[in-house]
C-alpha cells in the first residue's frame, strides 16, 4: 500500500514597533497582556509585536500574504485594533484556507517589560485565539540595536500548519484496518 505524505509547512512572522514618544502616551499591550505602567507601543493597532508576529508566521506558513495584506493601514476598521483579535482572525482565515494550526512559537527581543512571570497567562491568552498551542520566550539584545538602547521591541514567531484533509485523512486512518473486525 503507498501512502501519500503529507508534509506540514512553517512560516516566520517579524513585527517591530518603536516605544510610543512621550507626548503621545499609548498603553503596552504585548503578549495579548495589558502591561500597567508601562511605555506603550505606537501602531495602527495595539503594537502588540508578539500576536503580529505569531499572525504574520500563520499567514507565511499558508502562502496567503502577510499582516498588511489582511490588516493593513489602509484598513481603518483595524485602526487600534487588539492583537489577540488579529490572531484570532488569521487563525480563522488560515482554517478557513484549509488548513489547521499544529504551533505557534514567538520569541521577542525588549529590555522591558520583565516577561518571565507573566508567561503562562500569555500563552493561554495567545493559545486561546488561535486555537492552537502558542509559545513565547523573550530575550534582550544586550544592549546593542533599537531594542538594546530602549527604542522599541522586536518578535519573531515561526509557525507550523498542515492541510485540513491531512488531518481528516489520518483520523480516518486511525480506525480499523481494512479486513478487520469491528468492536
Amino acid at each position: 500500500m503507498t501512502r501519500n505524505v503529507v508534509l506540514p509547512r512553517t512560516g516566520v512572522g517579524i513585527d517591530v514597533h518603536a516605544f510610543a514618544p512621550e507626548n503621545d502616551p499609548q498603553p503596552l499591550w504585548l503578549g495579548g497582556l495589558f502591561w500597567e505602567g508601562e511605555q506603550g507601543l505606537s501602531g495602527h493597532s495595539d503594537g502588540d509585536c508578539v500576536a503580529h508576529a505569531a499572525a504574520d508566521a500563520l499567514f507565511s506558513a499558508c502562502g496567503i500574504g502577510d499582516l498588511g495584506t489582511h490588516f493593513g493601514t489602509d484598513r481603518p476598521e483595524f485602526a487600534g485594533a487588539s492583537g489577540v483579535k488579529l490572531l484570532g482572525e488569521a487563525a480563522r482565515i488560515v482554517r478557513e484556507a484549509g488548513f489547521e494550526i499544529g504551533n505557534v512559537a514567538v520569541q521577542f527581543v525588549a529590555n522591558r517589560p520583565k516577561f518571565g512571570p507573566r508567561r503562562e497567562e500569555s500563552q493561554l491568552v495567545l493559545s486561546e485565539a488561535a486555537g492552537a498551542p502558542v509559545s513565547v520566550t523573550a530575550t534582550t539584545s544586550d544592549g546593542l540595536g533599537f531594542t538594546g538602547r530602549g527604542e522599541g521591541i522586536s518578535a519573531v514567531a515561526t509557525a507550523l500548519v498542515y492541510p485540513a484533509s491531512a488531518h481528516e485523512a489520518a483520523a480516518s486512518e486511525s480506525g480499523p484496518a481494512k479486513g478487520a473486525p469491528h468492536a
